[in-house]
């Protein structure tokens, strides 16, 4: 007997190894502004860190964080294909979005917050299913930040799991 279709069930994702392999291949020869871009970003958000703690925390607030949203946007871009010549430069465009990036980036944070006043583990497990949030305000500009960070809970369904795994796949 034929199964029947389950809307609801998760579609059929590839092994996290074979995710990080397509990735080395879609990155062979050309890793150079991926690196740069990197670089650029870690070195950003390190100097906000050295700054005295009120004003490093106003400055991540303020700079670190639609930085972040801007960084995930360009590596979603350059996954697509589009041009590596202005990948550098991709993360500062989440200014132009400046307010909406730093809302969204605020109802996430006190989400997680709350969560986490449950126990830590509430809160890093919501702060996977939130995860998807950026790429969804990218790519659905007419998008309130709560619709986005809701289809992010929904995308992240039976998948949290699957990145915490990818995640640790990177240590070392």
């Amino acid at each position: 007997m034929e199964e029947a279709f389950n809307p609801n069930a998760p579609a059929m994702m590839p092994e996290n190894r074979e995710i990080k392999a397509a990735a080395k291949a879609m990155l062979s020869g050309r890793w150079t502004n991926p690196v740069i871009c990197t670089l650029l970003y870690v070195a950003i958000t390190a100097a906000l860190s050295l700054l005295p703690s009120a004003l490093s925390a106003a400055a991540s607030l303020l700079v670190a964080v639609p930085l972040g949203f801007g960084y995930c946007v360009a590596f979603l871009l350059h996954v697509r294909g589009e041009d590596d010549e202005d990948l550098i430069t991709r993360p500062f465009l989440a200014f132009k979005q400046y307010s909406r990036y730093l809302g969204t980036s605020l109802l996430v944070t006190v989400f997680v917050m709350l969560w986490c006043l449950l126990l830590i583990i509430p809160g890093i497990i919501m702060g996977y299913a939130y995860e998807m949030t950026p790429f969804i305000m990218h790519d659905n500009p007419e998008m309130s930040a709560m619709d986005c960070i809701r289809k992010s809970k929904e995308m992240m369904r039976g998948y949290k799991w699957k990145l915490f795994c990818m995640d640790l796949s990177f240590i070392g």
